[in-house]
């Protein structure tokens, strides 16, 4: 059975600031928790009861501090034998001088941008009817609050160190005319409810940038090279597709295409490629009208049974080739994370210790190992860091490492697909104190991660693939209206959830 991985752990009295199992992102079923990882789970409550006892905090209250982030890190570093996590045992008594808030209350000094940032349309996510849960099998109960934009407000800028977002695109179309023949506007567009269609994103982009004063989200589009058809020829509609480009491009003012290769929103029974003819079409008249920056779905392959082969990476490299001047962000860093991996999902997924390798991420770094040359494909992290994080550190050591040392770090780009985790704010205290031991620096070449690397991880790289003024949004960040109505959040002792709203395994 499926269940929120929150909704399981208020049934077990589970307050951890970390997740304690990998929650699917609703592109993969969720795998049981692991022996290790309950044993995490179980010092992360012993040790933060104590901890809370000797401070004399409240458990909740010491669960959402950044102590008890520390304590949750020092947990799995304890079980995994092993310090992939920079955590001095002090931190879960006294936050260091970088984690304290500053006066105009920004933290640290990263400016964090996250490029997979999700939610809902605001009513019930309705997931039991969508093409997803039916190809799994599964009957899923709805749950009307937790995908919601109010929610997502408050997890990605009042719980976290996020400064911008860029409102991330799940597959769907928008209907273009009624029967009448009038155009259709905002909700008319998807009259049988659509999780996140372009124009509710960029609504709400519009609306997160009003609210704050300033430039806090930017937005995907949807439309993908195989979203309308003509079945009379059985060819992609070239009039209705560029009808639908100009709307994004120029009304709904899009950031970047969101294309998942894997999914048939034209119900023809294809999906597509990146280097195939129809996308390479798409990808001249997008170049006509100036937007040059693809995000693609790679990896998490299950929402199509019969699909689920085109999202391997393998067709990035000729796309890439044949188009210098586009940036392609490789949404998982393709890591393919199989459907239904058990006990040996390291075997399933061709885990290689001594390389480091595994399905499809090798099939990603081999594209830049062929062509060194290569600049314009970036690894993007989301549901890839948190993932391997919590499912296995050493393999998260090799997966960062692995991109790091082929892509470099000024091409890995930060996201972390929530609110499917809950707020973010757990996997950047994560990556911040996130490192490559020495013996994997020394046996396969990685380098250790500097802040100059976190820099541009978290938030430098996209700035640039985004046309983002870096300098000029920190300096509005103190007026910010948003930013202000997070001080006063903390101030009156606004406290992070740590509530998980992906799906686990019941046990």
């Amino acid at each position: 059975m499926w269940i929120r991985k929150g909704e399981r752990d208020r049934m077990l009295g589970v307050d951890s600031p970390i997740p304690t199992q990998v929650v699917s992102n609703e592109e993969f079923i969720p795998r049981p928790q692991t022996k290790k990882q309950k044993q995490v789970e179980n010092l992360i409550m012993e040790w933060g009861t104590a901890n809370a006892r000797k401070l004399n905090m409240s458990r909740r209250a010491y669960m959402a501090s950044s102590m008890g982030l520390c304590t949750a890190l020092l947990a799995s570093n304890c079980v995994y034998g092993q310090d992939t996590f920079e955590v001095g045992e002090d931190e879960a008594f006294e936050p260091r001088e970088t984690e304290v808030v500053k006066a105009n209350g920004q933290k640290g000094k990263f400016f964090i941008i996250d490029v997979q940032a999700h939610y809902s349309n605001g009513i019930a996510l309705n997931f039991r009817n969508s093409e997803t849960a039916k190809n799994m099998g599964f009957n899923l109960k709805d749950d009307v609050e937790s995908y919601s934009f109010r929610t997502f407000t408050k997890e990605m800028f009042l719980d976290s160190e996020t400064a911008m977002v860029v409102i991330s695109g799940v597959p769907g179309k928008e209907e273009q005319r009624a029967p009448d023949g009038r155009v259709l506007e905002g909700a008319e567009r998807t009259p049988r409810g659509a999780i996140l269609p372009s124009w509710l994103m960029a609504q709400s982009r519009n609306e997160l940038n009003a609210m704050a004063g300033s430039q806090r989200a930017l937005s995907q589009g949807n439309l993908a090279p195989n979203h309308y058809w003509n079945t009379a020829t059985n060819s992609i509609d070239k009039a209705a597709t560029l009808e639908q480009m100009e709307r994004e491009i120029n009304t709904y003012k899009i950031n970047s295409w969101k294309w998942y290769c894997h999914t048939d929103p034209a119900r023809t029974g294809n999906g597509f490629q990146v280097d195939d003819d129809n996308a390479q079409w798409f990808i001249e008249e997008s170049r006509k009208r100036g937007l040059k920056l693809v995000s693609v779905h790679k990896g998490y392959s299950y929402q199509s049974r019969t699909l689920g082969h085109l999202a391997n990476p393998k067709d990035i490299e000729a796309a890439a080739l044949r188009n210098p001047d586009f940036n392609f962000v490789i949404y998982h860093s393709a890591l393919k994370h199989g459907a239904t991996d058990g006990e040996n999902w390291k075997e399933m997924n061709e885990y290689n210790p001594e390389t480091g390798d595994f399905l499809w991420h090798k099939i990603l770094m081999d594209i830049k190992r062929r062509n060194p040359g290569m600049n314009n494909v970036y690894p993007e992290i989301g549901s890839f860091f948190n993932t391997l994080a919590i499912q296995d550190p050493l393999m998260c050591e090799h997966g960062m490492g692995l991109n790091i040392k082929t892509y470099g770090a000024d091409h890995v780009v930060w996201g972390t697909d929530c609110l499917w985790w809950g707020s973010p704010q757990w996997g950047i205290e994560a990556f911040k104190r996130f490192q490559i031991r020495d013996e994997l620096c020394e046996k396969h070449g990685y380098k250790k991660i500097t802040d100059e690397d976190r820099a541009k991880i978290f938030g430098l790289n996209a700035a640039k693939l985004y046309g983002v003024d870096v300098n000029a949004q920190r300096n509005a960040l103190p007026a910010d209206a948003l930013e202000r109505v997070k001080q006063a959040y903390l101030d009156r002792g606004g406290l992070r959830d740590n509530d998980y709203h992906g799906w686990v395994q019941q046990a």
